[in-house]
């Protein structure tokens, strides 16, 4: 199943661990990848706000997986979930007396 993550800020990072911690958010981002969990991923382009397309099989696997990132486990941010289905509206084109 495709679920849109949209991340939403808790708190600041701490000057002194934010580079090691975001260091440590691209490593567990990247591993995520390479697994297929994390298909696409995006910044927006107005505000700081990442924005993950993922492949899970639901959207509390999805919950689970994200919350092995380094900034969701110490609650520096989470992630509005939205569980993705294919557009029905096609399907109107070949609908009987459409054609």
């Amino acid at each position: 199943m495709k679920i849109l993550a949209l991340e939403k800020d808790i708190q600041s990072i701490p000057n002194g661990l934010r580079e090691t911690m975001l260091r440590d958010e691209a490593h567990a981002v990247w591993q995520l990848q390479q697994r297929g969990v994390i298909r696409e991923i995006y910044f927006h382009k107005d505000r700081p706000q990442a924005i993950l397309m993922l492949e899970c099989a639901n959207v509390e696997e999805a919950r689970t997986t994200l919350g092995f990132l380094p900034l969701v486990k110490n609650t520096y941010t989470d992630f509005e979930l939205l569980p993705l289905v294919p557009y029905p509206g096609l399907a109107r084109l070949f609908a009987p007396g459409n054609r």
